[in-house]
């Protein structure tokens, strides 16, 4: 009988492990996507200035996610699900527009690399927002991420003074996660009740008509080199999100983690392919204390998975 029960357990690990390949390249392949648009968003960034950028991407994506979420007649979202929406569209209005500002101030891997304390952020704000109770455990996790944080940054300013361009890079990022991190807990909600397409749909076209309120004064009408950077980004936003959103419907977020933390070897590779910018030994150090903060964390389950590829990750 135990010999029986040991080969019936081995089959169902088995079953399972082969039921986590497909989400498991699934959400890669999200992570590399998004990596990928954040590069393209940096390239249009310094073309045209953060803002242009964000506002045609959230456009563009507007434009994609739109018509595939009306192409299945949906029913139009109750009052509750639209103000989750809305809540979410505006909170990543600003997210998007402070980390691609940040991106024009730093290089990909180090933004990215600071944004990974989101999930631990937003254990606080789940906290005060949600009365989830914050355990020994999380706070552990988010001071050993906290120092991460502080090792990349200790890197920066010993490569000498930080210049003032650098400083509002660093100040962009932190607001924007943030920013990030408040995301999350609307992202826990809304995914409660709304599809992957709607959700993008909805995202996308508030975010655009949020930022759109200030085009009159700062849009700037991206040249023609600039526009396939542009689509680009946006068909990967899309993509991305809807390959993570797949994979994370299947799977456990903690089964996932050690995927999203691909995203900084994309951003690195990106980073490098793109701008030629390189990786310094401290910020390599600081990224690897801020994955083990949130490692510690989410083997308990008490961090949100994070939406890999910075704070634009987890919808267009």
């Amino acid at each position: 009988m135990a010999v029986c029960a040991n080969a019936v357990a081995k089959m169902r690990e088995n079953h399972a492990n082969r039921a986590l390949i497909a989400p498991f390249l699934a959400a890669l392949a999200g992570v590399a996507m998004l990596s990928l648009m954040d590069a393209f968003m940096k390239g249009a960034s310094l073309a045209v200035g953060a803002y242009s950028a964000a506002w045609l991407r959230a456009a563009l994506a507007t434009a994609i996610a739109l018509p595939l979420w009306l192409a299945r007649r949906p029913a139009w979202p109750d009052r509750e699900t639209l103000k989750l929406h809305l809540l979410r569209g505006v909170c990543s209005a600003f997210m998007g527009l402070t980390f691609f500002f940040a991106l024009t101030k730093l290089p990909i891997a180090e933004t990215i690399a600071i944004s990974f304390v989101a999930p631990l952020i937003a254990l606080y704000f789940a906290a005060m927002m949600l009365g989830e109770k914050i355990t020994r455990r999380a706070v552990v996790a988010s001071l050993v991420s906290f120092v991460g944080t502080l090792v990349i940054v200790g890197a920066r300013l010993g490569q000498g003074p930080m210049e003032g361009e650098a400083a509002i890079g660093f100040a962009s990022i932190l607001v924007s996660t943030i920013l990030y991190a408040l995301n999350f807990i609307i992202i826990r909600r809304q995914s409660q009740r709304a599809g992957p397409l709607e959700v993008a749909a909805f995202h996308g076209a508030v975010s655009a008509i949020v930022l759109g309120l200030a085009a009159p004064w700062f849009l700037v009408a991206p040249p023609t080199q600039v526009q396939p950077g542009l689509l680009a980004a946006a068909a990967l936003t899309v993509g991305g999100a809807i390959a993570i959103a797949w994979a994370y419907a299947r799977a456990e977020a903690q089964a996932l983690l050690p995927v999203e933390y691909s995203g900084f070897c994309w951003a690195a590779l990106f980073g490098w392919l793109f701008f030629g910018e390189g990786v310094s030994a401290g910020t390599l150090g600081g990224v690897a204390m801020i994955v083990i903060g949130t490692w510690i964390a989410a083997t308990r389950g008490r961090a949100p998975a994070r939406a890999a590829g910075g704070a634009e990750t987890s919808a267009p």
